[in-house]
């Protein structure tokens, strides 16, 4: 399977706390809500066909038991039995990396723990589409930190939200990028898919 991971990120980098105001109040984080007002139809149907297409789901802990507080019980997605995003989440396995969590609620969930790579590799080389990783800010770094990612989604928003944790830290390791599709919704959100391709190329130094 090949490792997806899809982000929403404002125009700074940030990408907490972005569907509601009490989302994620880690480190005083008092701006929560900024994408929903400019989520569109546009970008709803452009990760409804995201979500079709997942063979498999991984999730940090955090945002696992965001969306199994949510779209697992039913509280997001009205009609669950036709909202394309519900009915991919609850009829596909959802796997979690996670050292503390012992007793997950959500159903066809596994906890993956001790040696984490190796079990993700284990899960690449199984055969399928996509494992896609959903939010999950540390352990898409961690993923990226080691060369698991195969695609990257980044849906930004028109919007400097200032504060909160960012997709990339100021220190991590360094990538290229090859550009796969790029497009932009309505409401101004746009969203780029890459293929990481090894290190960048740096120009060299030149002497006066």
């Amino acid at each position: 399977m090949k490792l997806t991971t899809i982000t929403h990120i404002s125009v700074d980098g940030v990408m907490q706390g972005l569907g509601g105001p009490n989302e994620d109040r880690r480190g005083g984080f008092e701006r929560g809500g900024w994408a929903l007002p400019l989520f569109d139809n546009e970008a709803e149907t452009f990760l409804s066909r995201v979500y079709q297409r997942a063979d498999a789901f991984m999730f940090g802990r955090r945002t696992y038991e965001i969306f199994a507080d949510s779209w697992g019980t039913g509280s997001w997605g009205a009609d669950q039995g036709r909202n394309p995003i519900s009915v991919a989440l609850n009829t596909r396995p959802k796997y979690v990396a996670s050292t503390t969590l012992t007793d997950p609620r959500w159903a066809d969930t596994t906890i993956l723990s001790g040696d984490v790579a190796a079990a993700i590799r284990e899960l690449k080389a199984e055969p399928g589409g996509e494992l896609q990783v959903h939010g999950s800010g540390t352990l898409v770094r961690w993923l990226l930190d080691n060369r698991l990612v195969d695609e990257i989604t980044l849906l930004t928003y028109p919007v400097v939200v200032g504060q909160g944790t960012r997709l990339f830290p100021e220190a991590g390791p360094d990538t290229a990028l090859d550009l796969v599709d790029s497009r932009a919704t309505s409401n101004g959100v746009t969203i780029q898919v890459y293929r990481p391709s090894g290190r960048p190329q740096y120009a060299p130094a030149t002497t006066t």
